[in-house]
């Protein structure tokens, strides 16, 4: 009897699948969550190229009567060299926003045409959907960025020249912080912790620097 039962194979089977399934799964699962991971990487890469753009085209968000001011007048029409003037960094820290510190030198509804387009201008993170001709802005292409997450740069970089009309021609640069990838079944089964996104970034020259929104 005994012997009969060490030769028997009934169940192997299922012993083998059960070894083999969670490994399976946890494969499976982690295609998943990486696809997804890049999925996150494409969006927050369109967001800030999509910001970039619309902070060339709108008001700067430190006031351009501030960044004119900024900038050296001794020589009219003498080129303003690079690093003329110090960046400023515009950048919301909870619910207040400041441009190098200031949140006098800073302004919101002109952060708001970055961040939510055309949209509706509200004092949080929502990112209402686009209607008609509104223009979509950085929250439509990377779902739940928030204003934290967003630093606009204005620097000189040796373009425009002094005293010009609408001020100097800084060099504007996007970027994001303090965001991970988010991994759902790789951090709920495995405990897989969430990854540093890097710094995407995406700079452009500064072009008008007024306000083009649709009529």
């Amino acid at each position: 009897m005994m012997r009969r039962f060490a030769k028997s194979e009934h169940g192997t089977a299922m012993v083998e699948m059960a070894i083999v399934a969670p490994l399976l799964f946890a494969l499976t699962l982690g295609f998943v969550d990486f696809g997804y991971a890049l999925y996150q990487w494409n969006g927050a890469t369109k967001a800030v190229q999509v910001g970039a753009r619309l902070a060339s085209i709108s008001d700067p968000v430190v006031p351009a009567t501030v960044l004119a001011a900024a900038a050296p007048i001794s020589v009219p029409g003498a080129p303003v060299a690079a690093d003329a003037y110090a960046p400023f960094v515009c950048k919301y820290t909870g619910s207040i926003g400041d441009c190098n510190g200031s949140s006098a030198n800073f302004d919101a509804n002109a952060f708001s045409r970055i961040f939510r387009g055309d949209t509706a201008v509200t004092n949080d993170d929502a990112c209402p959907p686009p209607t008609g001709t509104q223009r979509p802005g950085m929250c439509h292409f990377f779902p739940d960025l928030l204003r934290t997450n967003v630093v606009i740069t204005y620097a000189a970089t040796g373009l425009g020249f002094q005293t010009r009309l609408s001020g100097p021609v800084p060099t504007i640069t996007v970027n994001l912080q303090n965001r991970t990838f988010q991994f759902f079944f790789l951090g709920g089964l495995l405990g897989f912790g969430n990854i540093n996104m890097p710094s995407m970034l995406s700079t452009v020259t500064g072009e008008d620097l007024k306000t083009s929104a649709p009529s």
